[in-house]
């Protein structure tokens, strides 16, 4: 069984743009639940079903399964309307890898960063670029952004 632990935090600049190349990533949800998700995602000429259930904030149990590409795209076709697109940086800073996803589609604009952890106390360096800890926020997870469009959060609207 695997566990993942990682942190998320909104960017509070690009900075990190010029560091490496991104790759695009395309994922439906199957089932949303706060306790529980049923993911598929594509990337390139791969695939994957992965089910997610929660420990804690920062933990989850997770389980990943790599699926046929045809199969993918039908089951993100037919069912999953609302689709999580984005751009995924791979960027090392001290000794650990993050994360920067840059989002497109419904949720054009939005910018995250995670860090996957050992354990839940585990110390990080903390790169200039980022903002605040959205960990905790569970509208941040891409479950919810699936569902619910960054765009058309109350505190995104313009008076």
């Amino acid at each position: 069984m695997a566990k993942e632990i990682e942190r998320r935090f909104k960017l509070k600049n690009d900075s990190w743009r010029g560091l490496v190349e991104g790759e695009w990533l395309k994922q439906g949800y199957l089932s949303v639940e706060r306790e529980r998700t049923v993911r598929v995602r594509v990337k390139g000429s791969e695939a994957w079903l992965t089910l997610k259930s929660n420990i804690s904030n920062v933990s989850r149990h997770e389980f990943e399964y790599p699926i046929p590409l045809a199969d993918a795209e039908t089951i993100l076709a037919a069912m999953c309307p609302m689709l999580v697109e984005k751009k995924r940086y791979r960027i090392q800073h001290g000794s650990h890898l993050w994360e920067v996803d840059e989002f497109f589609g419904q949720n054009a604009g939005l910018m995250l960063a995670e860090v996957e952890l050992g354990d839940e106390a585990e110390a990080y360096a903390r790169p200039d670029w980022l903002g605040d800890e959205v960990t905790e926020d569970p509208r941040y997870t891409n479950a919810h952004l699936s569902k619910h469009a960054w765009p058309t959060w109350p505190e995104n609207q313009l008076a």
